[in-house]
């Protein structure tokens, strides 16, 4: 009898000081992937700095204790005109991935168009088009909410199909997600309704 396909489980992180993004999903050799956990750590603004990082480690610590993710996927700070803006997210990513460190999870980084490119196969989608194609991949009858909560399912999405849990008849194959945003297109079917309920605030 041969081995038993496997998913992985990937735990996707959208880093940001005020709300982080935190999306868990299974993915399956096929591509195949369902929605595990979906929500947004959050720090006020008003808090000093080393409360604030706190806070956002403490919803990032929950997810990886509760769900026991096989990979950490982050997205990858990238210069912007904001400054401030730039070095609190920065320092959000430096917690997951100090986090996923201390949990013997290995890590990894991707670009905001690498996430879109393998979520739509577009690299300058805008941030429907990302949350379209991930209610779509995932199943969902609405729109996951907030963006950021969106955004790390698509980040969770994108490391395993770029090579964490996939396994391509070629090189060249569509994913799932590719192949329905280019049916989608063809269809121009109603978009599903913005979601209020799938996102858990806080840890």
């Amino acid at each position: 009898m041969g081995a038993v396909s496997r998913s992985l489980r990937v735990l996707g992180i959208d880093p940001g000081l005020t709300r982080c993004g935190i999306g868990v999903v299974d993915v399956a050799p096929d591509r195949t992937a369902t929605l595990v956990h979906v929500g947004v750590a959050r720090s006020a603004p008003t808090d000093p700095i080393e409360k604030r990082l706190a806070a956002i480690a403490a919803g990032i610590r929950s997810v990886l204790s509760t769900h026991d993710p096989q990979v950490v996927a982050v997205e990858r700070v990238f210069a912007q005109n904001n400054r401030h803006s730039v070095m609190g997210t920065a320092q959000a990513s430096g917690i997951a991935l100090l986090l996923a460190a201390e949990h013997g999870i290995p890590a990894a980084t991707h670009t905001p168009s690498e996430v879109k490119a393998a979520i739509t196969g577009y690299g300058s989608a805008d941030k429907l088009q990302v949350q379209t194609m991930v209610a779509r991949v995932l199943r969902l009858a609405e729109l996951p909410q907030p963006a950021d909560a969106a955004d790390a399912l698509a980040i969770a999405l994108c490391h395993a199909w770029r090579g964490g849990a996939a396994s391509p008849s070629s090189e060249t194959a569509l994913t799932p997600a590719q192949r329905a945003w280019r049916d989608a297109e063809k269809r121009r079917g109603p978009l599903p309704r913005v979601a209020r309920t799938h996102v858990r605030s806080g840890a």
